[in-house]
């Protein structure tokens, strides 16, 4: 295993390594606080769940922003060149321990629909695992035990899946390159039948089927793009107005941003600036011709005719009351200054002839 990060030189500033333990595998983290000279590509000695193993250093990390305490195992030292030989060395004897176990399966029976992969020892050969697989699951506690008798090592068998074992025997894609299990994937992610869909990949099996019987991994390299890109596409059979007229979607083609059109049983290649959703377009004007459903005391502001009709009402009406308005105040005169009050006094005269007047005597009327 070589290291692939070109900052080769990088300390160990931080306290967290990740370490893997095959060409393509999985990081695992380990703490390397007591290692300050600790390398990025130096081989350490780690302790695991399957006992003791050798791997490489591929990063260097400080601990977590959020500072949560989590319990890392501690790198226990530092791989010595007598490591790196023992390791070299037991890795030469796998393919004669996995010819044995076939062997002895063959000999015990019970195992004919099970596949033998490979055979691993640790770097110390202290550790020997077996690996199969089956359609179904087996039970391997005789065999174990028949090869335990031949070994020293601690003997293991674990079934894996039939794309562990793809990545296991690497080989050619159904593309013409390197499998992508065995060249850069360290981890399986989830495929499913919906994404073959979205991008528009025949069906047929052998078209969306990799090497290992399961859907190809790299269904899922574009999907997301195929997903967000056809949110802004219309789907098919949709109306669409178009620089040659109104016509209706036969084909969507995400990654250019555009879509096949059929208008008067001619095809065009649209885009999407020049589409115009007509079906939203009547939609919106059937909304906005639809009367106002709140009653005339609540403010509308939706803009639909029925919430502005009554203003609009309310405006001719105005319109039309101020010019008769303007009528009957030219018709009559103004008054000048004063004029009111004269015209006050004189009403108050005719109503009251004698106010102000000084009063006569019977006798005065009589002379």
């Amino acid at each position: 295993m070589t290291a692939t990060n070109e900052d080769t030189s990088r300390t160990a500033t931080g306290q967290i390594a990740g370490v893997r333990f095959y060409e393509v595998g999985k990081l695992y983290h380990f703490g390397c606080e007591h290692l300050p000279d600790l390398m990025v590509g130096d081989y350490v000695i780690v302790e695991t769940a399957r006992g003791r193993q050798m791997g490489q250093v591929m990063s260097i990390m400080p601990l977590d922003a959020d500072g949560k305490e989590r319990d890392y195992k501690p790198i226990l030292r530092k791989a010595t060149p007598t490591d790196t030989m023992s390791q070299k060395l037991w890795q030469a004897r796998e393919v004669e321990a996995l010819i044995n176990c076939r062997e002895k399966a063959a000999e015990l029976g019970g195992f004919k629909d099970a596949k033998f992969i490979a055979a691993q020892y640790n770097f110390d050969g202290t550790l020997l695992t077996f690996l199969f697989t089956a359609e179904d699951k087996l039970n391997t506690n005789k065999l174990r035990s028949v090869l335990q008798r031949s070994y020293k090592a601690k003997v293991e068998l674990r079934q894996v899946g039939p794309r562990d074992v793809a990545k296991l025997i690497g080989g050619m894609g159904a593309c013409g390159i390197p499998r992508c299990c065995s060249t850069h994937l360290t981890d399986f992610s989830p495929i499913s039948i919906k994404m073959a869909k979205a991008q528009g990949i025949s069906l047929n099996p052998s078209e969306i089927t990799g090497m290992c019987g399961r859907l190809r991994c790299c269904l899922i390299y574009e999907y997301e793009q195929y997903v967000e890109a056809r949110k802004q596409l219309p789907k098919r059979n949709k109306r669409v107005g178009t620089p040659h007229g109104e016509g209706r979607v036969i084909d969507v083609h995400p990654l250019r941003d555009a879509v096949s059109v059929i208008v008067e049983d001619t095809r065009y290649l649209v885009e999407r600036e020049e589409l115009i959703p007509i079906e939203e377009w009547e939609a919106l004007k059937a909304k906005a011709e639809t009367p106002c459903s709140k009653s005339d005391d609540e403010p509308c502001e939706c803009g639909a005719r029925g919430g502005n009709k009554a203003a609009a009402e309310t405006e001719e009406d105005s319109s039309t009351s101020e010019p008769a308005q303007a009528e009957n105040d030219e018709a009559q005169p103004e008054d000048k200054p004063g004029s009111r009050r004269r015209s006050d006094s004189r009403r108050r005269g005719r109503r009251n002839p004698r106010r102000g007047r000084p009063r006569r005597n019977k006798k005065d009327q009589a002379e």
